[in-house]
């Protein structure tokens, strides 16, 4: 799949801004404030109908302005174009459109490339808590097996629900037979769903580190703080039931697992450097588009926010290597300098502008 326009009318500190993307690499360059970063993010919302900056889209309005609305083109393999369009407002709320009808997130998804995003915001799904690195694992099964993409959203209901009973205290205890049964089942199909993930992903997550320059022996690992049939689920379940019921709450189950990145033996969270932690993410990056496109998959948009910024001359000609493989990518840079010259064939530059003024083609 390829995204062919993205059109901005407004977004942040967008306004009548249009750019039509080509196949491979199209570099975005323009000083800081220019609206780049805004760019992505628009084009990220159009496709997914989120954010991957704020869980508040209301952030997408421009200040004093009432909505925020972006429309992208994507043609699919036969040719056939569909128009996605994410608008939010402070009155209506949000809509997500596939050719002018509501659409779910499974069925966008169908018709659009899985995004992947690189920025310093980013840099969270490596430091940051457990929460972050689990919910881009369920991403990652959602677009590497389809069929498995409500897994996470079954588990959170039974999670929920079981949460619910506990709160109520042993006045709920009766229920809890029934939903530690349904609880297990979707909690161990999640956790098989995610050791088959990372099993695919880090041999991959190893070599792309390795072709990026971090040293050491980088390891990509899920760590399950729980047994994985849903038999052994239930036992557990029971067995700490009256801790839970103190607690309000579980606490055992794959909604505590971690998924570990390491280099040399240690933790990259807590003991990298900041150059390591944007290497890391960009080597899981690069592992999850081999592995999709070896499944003949469609192969993800890479969105790479001041990627090369960090970057010395080297790594930054082993990354452009590396984004000579199939699909589509959007890149960033402040200056010319600091970006490849194979990279800046046909790049589209964004000058500073006010709002109102900017705007962006290239073929």
């Amino acid at each position: 799949m390829l995204v062919t326009v993205v059109d901005a009318d407004p977004s942040r500190s967008l306004s009548g801004v249009r750019v039509q993307l080509r196949p491979g690499v199209v570099s975005l360059i323009g000083p800081n404030g220019a609206g780049k970063t805004n760019l992505l993010e628009a084009l990220y919302f159009a496709l997914t109908g989120r954010s991957f900056r704020t869980s508040d889209r209301r952030d997408l309005i421009p200040f004093d302005g009432r909505l925020a609305r972006v429309e992208a083109v994507v043609r699919d393999a036969d040719g056939a174009e569909h128009r996605l369009l994410a608008s939010v407002s402070r009155a209506e709320g949000r809509r997500h459109l596939l050719d002018g009808n509501p659409v779910d997130a499974a069925t966008a998804a169908r018709h659009r490339p899985p995004v992947a995003v690189f920025s310093p915001d980013r840099l969270a799904l490596v430091k940051g808590p457990p929460a972050e690195r689990r919910a881009h694992v369920d991403r990652y099964v959602a677009a590497r097996w389809p069929s498995r993409s409500e897994l996470r959203v079954r588990f959170g209901q039974a999670l929920a629900q079981r949460n619910a009973l506990l709160a109520r205290g042993p006045g709920g205890a009766h229920d809890l037979d029934v939903w530690d049964l349904t609880f297990a089942e979707a909690a161990a199909a999640l956790a098989a769903a995610r050791a088959e993930a990372v099993e695919d992903l880090a041999p991959r997550f190893a070599v792309a580190a390795a072709e990026l320059g971090l040293e050491g022996d980088a390891r990509l690992e899920y760590a399950p703080r729980s047994p994985g049939t849903a038999e052994e689920l239930c036992e557990g379940l029971r067995e700490r039931r009256e801790a839970d019921l103190r607690l309000g709450r579980t606490s055992w189950g794959p909604h505590l697992d971690e998924v570990k990145l390491s280099c040399a033996g240690r933790a990259l969270r807590r003991f990298g450097s900041q150059g390591q932690q944007r290497t890391a993410l960009l080597a899981l990056l690069f592992a999850e588009r081999a592995a999709l496109a070896e499944a003949r998959r469609v192969t993800p948009l890479l969105l790479l926010d001041d990627v090369m910024s960090e970057l010395d001359p080297e790594r930054r000609e082993r990354l452009v290597e590396l984004l000579a493989g199939p699909g589509q990518v959007v890149i960033t840079a402040a200056t010319e300098e600091s970006v490849p010259a194979a990279l800046l064939t046909d790049a589209i530059r964004m000058p500073m502008a006010a709002p109102a003024e900017r705007a962006a083609e290239a073929a």
